[in-house]
């Protein structure tokens, strides 16, 4: 039985906030509605006090000796907080930190799992802002069960509406369900691009934004694991419990990653490292009206070294994920690159499609290991990197 935090905001969603609080009810779980003051115009806090049987959370400030600081006795004690319905206005309070109200407060205080119901207008579910705050809170750890489709309170039709409670109830269970199975494990993942200098200005790089490894390591450490993340210039927020190490170049990530391969469980791999990389030049090359030809070296294949080293007995037995981006011939690629590199798992992209892969944020990919294949269709990286973790789980447990 776990004690779950179930925060309503002010939408017409509110309603099937109820609905949710009876289905973890249902499921054994305890729960403590905490409700924004928004949210007491649509559903009465007595409703969620009958159904509790707890006292309903509706102000920061409320009487009593400790009120002020209950939300830190609160955060310490649940198991997740369940956002449902998320508004647009409390989305943007998570991502920017701002605690103004208990909910908020909750949030930035817990290190419980968090998981987000968004419900809204299309237009607002749509907007820049609003997908730019999901981003963020995605990118550290925080899940999300996707609105429906349909036709909206405000008489509209799209995307905003909440999803069902059965649905919401699913997903928690299975957040609740995933928590701390890798404790006492060590994963070290790789993430971004290399930036190979040509001179003091310039430079060669790739257009990976890292996410995609951000969202394996966070998935990672959200499992309980101990978490080292790699990463090259990037300008995504750290997740949570998560020790990073900045590098810029492919021999500075090598540098980072093979020492510590040796006292890690898992190596996923998902940075894209350059290949090729200039002799860099001291000083600013000018400009001349001559074509500028440059010479690129190979540059150490990390993953390859991994893979010759465990082979070798010299690494120790870590779970060796690669990845493989490609613009043709996507499986047989994979398929001879996880052979060559002696690893156990490819996640194989295919990144000519404008709307997955290098700097957006969804991917489709397929997980290459020795016996079969699991394709993962279009959904978000942290969705795609729990596909990613489970199927590394399930290679863990291999004799």
């Amino acid at each position: 039985m776990s004690l779950i935090a179930l925060g309503v905001t002010g939408g017409i969603g509110a309603y099937k906030a109820v609905e949710v609080a009876r289905g973890l009810q249902k499921a054994g779980h305890e729960v403590v509605a905490v409700m924004t003051q928004a949210a007491t115009r649509f559903v009465g806090p007595l409703t969620f006090e009958a159904i509790t049987g707890r006292r309903v959370i509706t102000g920061q400030f409320e009487p009593g000796a400790n009120a002020d600081i209950e939300h830190i006795a609160l955060a310490s004690s649940i198991d997740l907080l369940l956002v449902a319905p998320a508004t647009a206005n409390i989305i943007g309070k998570f991502s920017c930190g701002i605690a103004d109200d208990f909910l908020s407060s909750l949030y930035l205080a817990t290190r419980a799992p968090v998981l987000l119901a968004p419900a809204m207008n299309t237009n607002m579910w749509e907007h820049e802002a609003v997908q730019r705050n999901l981003q963020v809170l995605l990118s550290r750890g925080v899940e999300m069960v996707e609105p429906g489709e349909g036709f909206l309170a405000c008489g509209w039709m799209g995307k905003g509406r909440l999803a069902e409670p059965d649905d919401i109830v699913s997903a928690a269970e299975g957040m609740l369900g995933r928590v701390r199975t890798l404790s006492g494990k060590r994963v070290l993942v790789s993430a971004g691009p290399t930036y190979e200098d040509i001179d003091p200005v310039r430079y060669v790089g790739n257009r990976s934004s890292g996410r995609m490894g951000f969202a394996v390591a966070a998935e990672a450490a959200r499992r309980g694991a101990a978490v080292t993340l790699v990463s090259g210039p990037t300008t995504i927020d750290v997740p949570g419990g998560v020790e990073l190490i900045r590098v810029r170049t492919a021999a500075e990530m090598r540098a980072a990653v093979l020492p510590r391969a040796a006292a890690a469980d898992v190596v996923v791999m998902a940075a894209a490292v350059a290949d090729y990389a200039p002799s860099k030049l001291p000083e600013k090359i000018a400009k001349e009206d001559d074509d500028l030809v440059l010479r690129l070296v190979r540059t150490p294949d990390i993953l390859s070294e991994l893979g010759t080293r465990r082979t070798a007995g010299e690494l120790g037995k870590p779970i060796l994920v690669g990845f493989a981006a490609e613009t043709s011939d996507l499986l047989l690629k994979a398929r001879e690159k996880r052979r060559r590199k002696q690893v156990d798992l490819i996640v194989a992209n295919d990144v000519s499609q404008q709307d997955r892969g290098f700097d957006v944020d969804q991917n489709a990919v397929t997980l290459v290991a020795d016996q079969d294949e699991q394709e993962v269709t279009l959904r978000s990286k942290s969705e795609v990197a729990r596909a990613i973790m489970d199927r590394i789980e399930s290679l863990m447990k291999k004799p």
